[in-house]
C-alpha cells in the first residue's frame, strides 16, 4: 500500500467527495480525514492509501496544484520513513527520561548514623 498526503481542500469535505475527486486517477483503498478529537472539524488535510505506486504517481501527477473553490489542492507520496512517530505519552506529562545527569548515592539509615542503634521517632499529637 502506498499512502498518500492531500491538503488544500475545503473544511466541510466528506470522505465521499475526496474519493470521487482522486477515483479517475486512482483506485482508494482507505481513507482518512484527520479531524479534531474534540469538535470533530476537519484540520485541513487528509492520508489516502493506494494499491500501486503507479496509482499514486498518477494522482499525484494530475491534482497536485489543482484548483478547488478558491483553493490549490496539494498531493503527495508520503514515505514510512517521513512520518515521525511521537513518543508515547507519559503519565503526568512529562517527557520521557533519556539520560539523566544524576548518579545515585547510597545513604546511612538513620540508625547507624546517630550511633544508638536506633531510629528517633517523631513526636506525636494525642488530642
Amino acid at each position: 500500500m502506498i499512502k498518500i498526503f492531500v491538503s488544500g481542500f475545503s473544511l466541510d469535505i466528506t470522505e465521499m467527495e475526496l474519493v470521487q475527486m482522486f477515483d479517475p486517477y486512482c483506485p482508494v483503498v482507505t481513507i482518512k480525514i484527520v479531524r479534531d478529537k474534540k469538535t470533530r472539524v476537519c484540520k485541513g488535510y487528509a492520508f489516502l492509501e493506494v494499491a500501486t505506486e503507479e496509482d499514486a504517481q498518477n494522482a499525484v501527477n494530475e491534482l497536485d496544484g489543482s484548483p478547488i473553490a478558491d483553493r490549490f489542492l496539494t498531493v503527495k507520496i508520503t514515505r514510512e520513513e517521513d512520518v515521525k512517530k511521537k513518543p508515547a505519552p507519559s503519565s503526568f506529562g512529562r517527557r520521557p527520561a533519556t539520560t539523566s545527569n544524576y548518579s545515585r548515592v547510597e545513604r546511612q539509615p538513620a540508625a547507624a548514623a546517630s550511633g544508638t542503634g536506633l531510629r528517633p521517632r517523631r513526636p506525636r499529637n494525642n488530642k
